[in-house]
């Protein structure tokens, strides 16, 4: 099986709300309708990791992030990024991380990420040493 790493489209937004309701982590009512939209606006990118039917992960790309040091400087954040568990330490962050650098490469020099403090988000920190 081959993962997949796309651009959320309209046929995969439910699917999407769907796989990520199977977790734990829940989401806004709404909330991948929301993002669907703002990337219809070019105001976001959704990237989506999926195995045949299975959901990997997502992140989202963020033009104009609301964090002022990043909006001040022009600096596209990468937020919300989502890895499922069954999926935790098989490389799907960072192939996510590498197509999302990519895109944004097109047009920026810089890309910037915000992780919690909270330890909840420790593999997030773990990743993202810097």
């Amino acid at each position: 099986m081959t993962e997949i790493i796309e651009q959320l489209t309209s046929d995969r937004v439910n699917w999407l709300a769907e796989q990520f309701a199977t977790l734990s982590w829940g989401k806004q009512p709404g909330y991948f309708d929301w993002c669907f939209a703002e990337q219809q606006r070019g105001e976001r990118v959704v990237l989506v990791s999926r195995t045949e039917e299975r959901l990997n992960g997502y992140l989202n790309i963020v033009w104009h992030p609301d964090y002022p040091p990043f909006r001040v400087a022009g600096i596209p954040e990468i937020q919300d990024m989502n890895v499922v568990p069954p999926c935790w330490r098989q490389g799907v962050a960072t192939r996510l991380m590498d197509r999302a650098e990519s895109i944004v490469a097109e047009t920026h020099a810089v890309i910037g990420i915000g992780v919690g403090l909270h330890p909840g988000y420790g593999a997030a920190q773990r990743m993202h040493p810097g």
